[in-house]
């Protein structure tokens, strides 16, 4: 997990009634987590969230066209939402809410924090340059 990545995801729980965020990669593995998140529980549900986003896809035909491009999924709970988005190459980003969220302002700021971590995402890890003699 990249810890360097929490902090920025811990920005989209400042609206009102997010709860928790979680960046996955396409095959189920856990990148990053909000604060609140524990890790054994971010495991399992970074694994359903790559699982959820493949039926997604693949469900494509039934809106009129298999080759329509997936782009979110959202799902309703009692206690609140689920929403689910492409977090660029083969990664997806996950916020869950309350059921009373703004779901513009939150989809926004869900579509904000993926540009900045697909910038952080493709920039190269700094090598250590120093020479020693």
């Amino acid at each position: 997990m990249n810890n360097d990545l929490s902090w920025m995801l811990d920005s989209a729980l400042e609206v009102p009634g997010a709860r928790h965020a979680l960046l996955v990669s396409a095959d189920g593995l856990l990148m990053a987590r909000s604060k609140d998140v524990q890790k054994d529980e971010a495991d399992s549900i970074a694994a359903a969230m790559s699982g959820i986003q493949s039926l997604s896809r693949t469900m494509s035909s039934f809106c009129g066209d298999p080759r329509m491009s997936w782009r979110q999924t959202l799902v309703e709970f009692d206690g609140g939402w689920v929403f689910l988005i492409s977090a660029g190459e083969g990664a997806y980003l996950a916020v869950s809410s309350a059921p009373d969220v703004d779901m513009a302002d939150i989809t926004f700021r869900m579509q904000q924090l993926v540009g900045q971590l697909g910038k952080a995402l493709s920039t190269p890890p700094r090598e250590n340059t120093s020479i020693q003699a």
